[in-house]
């Protein structure tokens, strides 16, 4: 099964892109800050400079060069995307399998709690408790990950309620294993999958509304290097300057699309799988 399912993703082009255009970004943005030819705070140049020979992008609205900043300000989008969707995961797989495996009053508890999150919509909670506590970037992820726990818990609960009723989990149930050793080695590699495929999901929305933060004013603080802070200060230049929008914005959705591209054909290939007989 497994040499199935690693040949089948081999095979995926889909995956390659999606693999591809993550991992490029990915290293882009840790490497970025060691590349760059001038620190993201530096006033090089004119305010909205053309392309010159010193700055290959340009400069920006007060006269930073853009291609600096742009290498420079990948590592917080980057960071905290993969922060908040791995919190997400990790909790929401804890409390989902819980809630699957117990069942009853526990399964409903949960369950009323996940509901009451999904009624809230995920940008505007999490703009709301920015708003009241702060935008440190720390209680930013958390918050993005608690916004995102109640499509994991469903996930991981519904798989394990199907996982639960199996012969093998009652019989190590009767053996008198313990919770933890069943719930970690019973049941949980058993919905690896289809978590792993919902994090690359996660993470591309992760993208969409951290760099939506930051745009609104509401994410990394200035005069911080960060992709979607740059598209906030510079739109206004857009006409004369269109290099300090269009850069980072093209690098925000490329690593949206790779994440999202990754996660769909994870899913085609676990698909392609379970279809084979």
């Amino acid at each position: 099964m497994i040499s199935l399912w690693i040949r089948k993703v081999c095979q995926n082009s889909q995956i390659g892109l999606g693999l591809a255009l993550s991992t490029g970004i990915l290293l882009l943005a840790l490497a970025g800050p060691w590349l760059a030819p001038y620190s993201p705070l530096d006033l090089v140049g004119p305010r909205y400079g053309p392309p010159d020979a010193k700055a290959l992008l340009g400069y920006d609205y007060l006269g930073h060069d853009v291609w600096s900043r742009l290498l420079c300000g990948g590592v917080s989008l980057v960071w905290m995307s993969i922060a908040a969707s791995a919190i997400a995961l990790t909790l929401g797989a804890l409390i989902g399998m819980i809630a699957g495996f117990f069942r009853g009053r526990i399964d409903q508890i949960i369950i009323w709690w996940s509901d009451v999150f999904l009624a809230f919509p995920n940008l505007i909670l999490i703009l709301l408790v920015v708003a009241m506590l702060g935008r440190d970037p720390w209680l930013i992820v958390l918050i993005v990950s608690i916004a995102f726990l109640p499509g994991v818990i469903r996930l991981s609960r519904s798989i394990t309620l199907g996982i639960a009723q199996q012969e093998y989990i009652e019989v190590t149930t009767m053996m008198g294993y313990s919770t933890y050793r069943i719930l970690l080695r019973e049941i949980l590699p058993n919905i690896s999958m289809p978590l792993l495929i919902h994090l690359g999901t996660m993470l591309s929305w992760a993208v969409g509304i951290l760099a939506g933060l930051s745009f609104l004013g509401y994410g990394v603080e200035p005069p911080a290097a960060d992709w979607g802070l740059m598209v906030n200060e510079n739109r206004a230049g857009l006409q004369i300057q269109p290099y300090a929008v269009l850069a980072p914005a093209t690098l925000i959705a490329l690593f949206a699309l790779g994440t999202n591209l990754l996660a769909e054909g994870l899913g085609r290939a676990q698909s392609g799988i379970r279809e084979t007989p």
